[in-house]
């Protein structure tokens, strides 16, 4: 059963940072891109970062770039997403899945990030 655990969000002044995890499970990680994505309020969810199956190659939103960076460590199943110089517009949960062009209809609970001052 494919799963995916994230964590690592939380409450935090604009301009701080934060690092996320996401644990997979139930497939082979090492074959996989993988993905982080967000859903604001009342918003569409949309694609963060990604990042290929070796990690030798990663793409960011345009919204992002330059502030959050994206890895991963197959030994440990884990991607991480880390989040420097927030803003208030990036308050939304955050998920993450598999897959470079097209996620798995597996989605975990998510982590929520909140941006306030």
């Amino acid at each position: 059963q494919v799963r995916f655990v994230e964590s690592g969000g939380g409450t935090v002044q604009p301009g701080g940072s934060l690092r996320l995890s996401c644990s997979a499970s139930g497939f082979m990680f090492n074959m996989y891109a993988m993905a982080w994505y967000r859903r604001a309020p009342g918003k569409e969810r949309e694609l963060v970062a990604r990042i290929s199956n070796a990690a030798l190659r990663s793409d960011y939103a345009g919204s992002v770039k330059d502030r959050f960076t994206i890895s991963r460590d197959n030994a440990k199943n884990t991607m991480y997403l880390q989040m420097n110089s927030l803003k208030l517009e990036d308050t939304a949960v955050y998920y993450c899945n598999r897959g470079w062009t097209t996620a798995s209809d597996d989605w975990g609970q998510g982590t929520q990030v909140t941006v306030s001052s």
